[in-house]
């Protein structure tokens, strides 16, 4: 149980990514099948593999939604229950666990309904549960929390997640419908139908949405003072990419209905990468329920000079280290064991996983910087070395991916020095930490995809489909990082850290992607795409080495 507290925060977020994720595809697929059910007449004997591919998808995405649901409200009343003295009945009685259970059953009923092919209301039933899904997902919201404007607001959640999940969540059913036809005139219906359904989705989801950013943040300060605000910005980004890959779709749907025989390659590939994206924007949407809302968040707001000033370059670089023995952690466990042996008041000292930060003087100041600036460095070589590689200038450049098996080894030892190796707590207690635990995760990332795209540059792995390890990785390490957090509050201090880990995460969604497009276009696309993931390295490489916390 213990362990459980200690890591609730960082996994909450997860398994709420989680949920979101899923509950979009299930909302998305019922919105996709009620859509092309009205035009099976124009897509003739294609409708048949159209819905069964549809149905089996939605399928596996209401069982999903099921178990990640069930599994929130489980970590969720472990946690009360360990925390509150409540027992469960009580538990189960909260509208949290009402609604989980809720939604877990109109998943699992929804699964039982699709297994068949769609007849007489079913597709009203459909939509009946699609509806009953997003009514008790705004009962958890911070909607329901609000003394004034509740109804209004939420109104516009259930608008903005309906739109996000008839979008994104619809997108993968749209993909199998592609691959499942063959004639142009099928492609043509299909591209129309949802690009339609997908204009009006975004349409609804961005009324929705300024809605809650309007009255969630509140000003224009709070916008880049808050954690909410950040992340809200940091969210606005990454739809911003997704609605560019929609429009240039949308260009090659026109195509379409004026030339059936218009090659759909590029609008596949484009939908490949605003799943992935979109994926991303709701982990984004996970992060924002672990945070009180800017407007109740009037105290300790970091200024825009502030926030300027993280990213003003300081010279010169931190390239040197203190000693480990004089970080604060450090000398507080020394003094404890002095006051321990003389009897005398032990002062007081950082747990780990307790929630309480440690303190920090300018030795962990130094040594934080010391490690963002070598990081820099290194991958500031690497975006170099790709594009060198890339440019034909310097094909030996293909070995940089062996740069992030160095970087891994120097952030294992370096990341988090309280713990194994360089620290006294040991490897398997040191993952009580969230954050701890999720350095620990990134550098297993790094290691092991670095390791692997070396092998796959160098001939060593052929398999045909090894080259999308790495760019599969790196989105998904760009994801992650939106839900590390350094502290679950408001603190200014740990708001500036947050504030120049944003971008970083939103240039590794942009590398990760734009790889995937340069392996999956055909030519001019991925050369364009071939030159933006280095520069998007370079681009993290650069906010390292500017990063600094005085």
């Amino acid at each position: 149980m213990a362990t459980l507290l200690d890591i609730f925060g960082f996994l909450s977020v997860v398994i709420r990514g989680a949920v979101l994720v899923t509950q979009s595809f299930m909302v998305g697929g019922i919105a996709f099948l009620l859509l092309v059910r009205g035009s099976t007449g124009e897509l003739g004997p294609d409708w048949k593999v159209v819905e069964l591919r549809a149905r089996r998808f939605l399928l596996a995405s209401a069982f999903a939604f099921a178990l990640t649901e069930l599994a929130f409200v489980t970590m969720q009343s472990a946690v009360l229950m360990g925390t509150a003295d409540l027992g469960l009945a009580d538990v189960l009685g909260a509208d949290f666990a009402l609604a989980g259970l809720a939604l877990a059953a109109a998943a699992l009923v929804c699964a039982w309904v699709v297994r068949t092919p769609l007849r007489g209301a079913t597709g009203f039933a459909l939509a009946a549960l699609a509806l009953v899904v997003l009514l008790a997902q705004a009962v958890t919201s911070h909607a329901m929390a609000r003394l004034d404007d509740r109804t209004p607001l939420i109104l516009a959640d259930i608008l903005h997640m309906a739109g996000a999940a008839v979008w994104i969540g619809g997108i993968p059913y749209f993909l199998l419908a592609l691959a499942g036809t063959r004639a142009g005139t099928a492609w043509r219906q299909i591209g129309k139908r949802f690009s339609l359904m997908a204009m009006a989705s975004v349409a609804v989801l961005l009324a929705g949405g300024l809605v809650m950013a309007i009255t969630y943040v509140g000003s224009l300060d709070a916008l880049y003072g808050t954690a909410y605000g950040v992340m809200v910005s940091t969210k606005a980004a990454l739809l911003a990419g997704l609605l560019f890959l929609g429009g240039m779709n949308f260009l090659v749907v026109e195509r379409l209905r004026r030339d059936p025989g218009t090659s759909i390659l590029r609008l596949k590939r484009f939908a490949e990468v605003e799943v992935g994206i979109g994926l991303t924007v709701l982990f984004a949407a996970a992060s924002l329920t672990s945070q009180p809302p800017s407007v109740d968040l009037t105290q300790d707001r970091a200024s825009f000079a502030e926030v300027v000033d993280r990213f003003v370059p300081q010279w010169p670089l931190r390239l040197s280290s203190p000693d480990r023995t004089q970080l604060m952690a450090y000398q507080i466990e020394i003094a404890r064991q002095e006051a321990a042996r003389t009897k005398q008041p032990l002062p007081l000292a950082y747990t780990l996983g307790s929630g309480v930060l440690p303190q920090r003087d300018a030795a962990d100041v130094a040594w934080s910087e010391y490690n963002h600036h070598w990081a820099g460095v290194a991958m500031l070589l690497i975006g170099l070395l790709a594009l060198g590689e890339r440019s034909g200038i310097a094909p030996w450049g293909r070995h940089w991916p062996l740069l992030f098996v160095g970087l891994a080894v120097f952030l294992l030892f370096r990341s988090d020095p309280e713990v194994w190796p360089l620290g006294d707590i040991g490897f398997f207690a040191s993952f009580r930490d969230p954050e701890v635990a999720q350095h620990r995760v990134f550098v297993a990332l790094i290691a092991g995809f670095g390791f692997f795209e070396w092998c796959v540059r160098t001939g060593r792995i052929r398999a045909p489909h090894a080259a999308l390890v790495f760019p599969l990785i790196t989105a998904v390490a760009g994801a992650l990082l939106l839900t590390h957090q350094h502290a679950l509050s408001n603190i200014k201090e740990q708001l500036l850290i947050e504030v120049t880990h944003a971008p970083l995460a939103v240039f590794g969604v942009t590398a990760g992607w734009a790889r995937w497009l340069e392996l999956r276009l055909d030519p001019p696309g991925n050369r364009v795409a071939g030159w933006i993931w280095p520069i998007a390295f370079v681009l993290v490489g650069v906010i390292l080495l500017i990063y600094h916390e005085t």
